[in-house]
């Protein structure tokens, strides 16, 4: 059961005097706490977790289930996601067709990886109305990464592991996904910069990225007068198992359409996998050597519908 009532205490003592110290103390509690999140109706949500979600029982997800939030939309066009520290706090005439717990962090994830749509987050918002900035959100997101470096006891070289596997398969492709061309421009025209960039976003201020500008290599193609494909490839110090040593984005000009395809290491050699704009990743097939890997890349685009 999830009990937030120390939480409800300190946003109580805020709405009473809104300082600097008691909104600490709300942020402070919120990493530690599961929020309520207002959804549309998951997707391939069986029909008895359906109405067990209507009656406001608990539904376990499946890893393939995909959810929309519900946002608030301010007169000038801006955007938040509300949370709740209860449903109690959702009035039932703003009702949704479904509410998800979800702890405060996988909120904290889910509006950074969409922050061109998303201005805050706002906790309460019909009752005391707390509002969350996207400068706090990066702050959170950062706690949130030593939170987990210290929680695993990750060492300094895995830390530098986890943040190559973030940008890889999280932050790069949730851009170019959300951007199209206007983003695969600006990272041709950047490349290690670019890159550099969306890394020191994961890292706190204790730990250094390794890498410098030139350590990402960039080639770009254009194969045909429909197709483009640029290839990166990435530092590969200290790649391991499941970890991305090249990637090729590929823009279809005709449908306007973005692929991204990465090469891994895998248990018997390497692979080609893909990530689609809704972070699902997919193995797609053993990768022939590094010299046949783009024909392989436009085979695999070519059998796509």
């Amino acid at each position: 059961m999830i009990d937030n009532t120390e939480l409800e205490k300190l946003i109580a003592a805020f709405s009473q005097d809104r300082s600097k110290e008691n909104f600490v103390k709300i942020m402070e509690q919120l990493e530690k706490s599961t929020v309520f999140v207002p959804t549309m109706t998951p997707e391939n949500l069986s029909r008895e977790d359906m109405e067990q979600a209507k009656r406001g029982k608990q539904v376990k997800l499946s890893k393939e289930t995909r959810f929309t939030p519900c946002l608030l939309k301010k007169e000038n066009g801006e955007q938040a996601l509300p949370i709740f520290s209860s449903q109690s706090q959702i009035p039932k005439e703003k009702a949704s067709p479904a509410v998800l717990a979800m702890p405060f962090f996988s909120c904290v994830s889910m509006v950074m990886a969409n922050i061109e749509k998303v201005e805050a987050v706002v906790l309460n918002p019909f009752t005391q109305s707390v509002v969350i900035t996207k400068q706090i959100l990066e702050v959170a997101q950062k706690r949130s990464a030593m939170k987990e470096t210290k929680t695993v006891k990750l060492t300094e070289k895995q830390f530098h592991q986890l943040a190559h596997r973030r940008m890889s398969y999280e932050l790069l492709p949730v851009f170019l996904f959300e951007k199209g061309y206007e983003g695969l421009e600006q990272l041709q025209k950047e490349e290690g910069k670019f890159l550099i960039s969306q890394l020191a976003s994961v890292y706190p201020k204790e730990i250094k990225v390794p890498y410098a500008e030139d350590a990402f290599s960039f080639m770009t193609l254009n194969i045909t007068d429909n197709l483009q494909i640029t290839r990166i490839d990435l530092p590969d110090k200290d790649i391991i198992k499941e970890m991305c040593s090249r990637i090729y984005i590929v823009w279809k000009r005709d449908s306007e359409q973005l692929f991204y395809y990465t090469i891994e290491k895998g248990e018997n050699g390497s692979n080609i996998a893909r990530v689609y704009a809704d972070r699902k990743h997919e193995v797609v097939e053993p990768a022939p050597d590094n010299g046949a890997e783009i024909e392989a890349v436009m085979n695999l685009v070519s059998n796509v519908d």
